[in-house]
């Protein structure tokens, strides 16, 4: 299985409300469970955050690792988010997050940003524009929902 993780699962890491489901999630990935999809998205917020957050990254086998770019079409796609007002221009990143999972096809999308992306009322919202731009839907879900 194919999971786009954005960066607020390697933070949790060291969150002490999240870091349980965060490292089940990353020793699943080492296991071979999971592949993990990360995009220069990610790699930018990477570059700004902790060392012992980018060590995360740097600790995953390589061959449990895809990187996807952020391309024309992920950006216009993030765009849509906005223009549809799913969330404002301020979160372009969190957009950019989906609409490079969305494009990338991956299985599932892994975050711990509960406003904004794993939230119920907008993961509708962001398959209804995916829907309406071509592209199928996407499934959003915390890292708790794949470790229970």
């Amino acid at each position: 299985m194919r999971i786009y993780i954005d960066t607020s699962v390697f933070g949790g890491c060291f969150d002490e409300e999240f870091e349980e489901w965060s490292l089940k999630l990353f020793e699943q990935v080492s296991t071979g469970k999971y592949k993990v999809v990360i995009s220069d998205v990610i790699e930018e917020e990477l570059r700004v955050a902790p060392a012992h957050v980018r060590e995360v990254l740097k600790d995953l086998p390589r061959r449990q690792l895809e990187v996807v770019k952020l391309t024309d079409g992920s950006k216009a796609l993030a765009q849509a988010y906005v223009k549809e007002r799913i969330v404002t221009a301020k979160w372009k990143a969190d957009t950019e997050h989906i609409a490079v999972a969305t494009i990338a096809q991956v299985d599932l999308l892994v975050s711990w940003n509960f406003k904004h992306i794993v939230n119920f009322d907008r993961i509708r919202l962001y398959n209804a524009v995916n829907l309406k731009h071509g592209y199928r839907l996407l499934e959003i879900r915390s890292p708790r929902d794949l470790t229970s």
